[in-house]
């Protein structure tokens, strides 16, 4: 029997990306991720939630997520789910499901990590669009000489 293990999100991070190093230099980042979703309840009501997934991410893309998205940042990833289960120093045992994302879209506009504020923004004018160049008409007639 084939099995797979894919998980598709869209959500806002709900912390900055947190960057390290594993002792043989592979850069690693964790954040987490928060996905809204509705649903109508038995008395039809429509009800909103909110479901927080821990990710990370490794490699050229976590060194990528760690200058480029921030706390509210929106983001499409693509990945997998794993397990991971430790002991604790005082013999508890504890377990976690990750996403180990493989692809992520950043979806806030660039540079919106050092973005002025909105008020700013507001004050300053738009920039003035300059019209189109006009056609020129064509020196010649297509007329009826077409084949179809």
């Amino acid at each position: 029997m084939a099995s797979m293990n894919r998980v598709v999100l869209l959500g806002n991070l709900t912390r900055d990306p947190e960057l390290r190093s594993t002792p043989s230099g592979t850069s690693v980042a964790n954040f987490g991720l928060a996905v809204n979703r509705r649903w109508t309840n038995r008395q039809g009501e429509k009800v909103d939630g909110v479901d927080y997934f821990n990710i990370v991410v490794w490699g050229k893309l976590a060194e990528l997520c760690s200058d480029y998205i921030h706390k509210g940042s929106p983001v499409a990833l693509e990945g997998r789910l794993q397990s991971r289960t430790w002991e604790t120093e005082v013999g508890q045992k504890r377990s976690v499901v990750e996403v180990v994302a493989e692809n992520i879209q950043f979806l806030g506009k660039p540079g919106a990590k050092d973005a002025p504020d909105l008020d700013s923004r507001v004050s300053e004018a738009p920039p003035q669009r300059e019209e189109p160049p006009q056609k020129e008409e064509a020196d010649f007639d297509l007329g009826s000489d077409i084949p179809f």
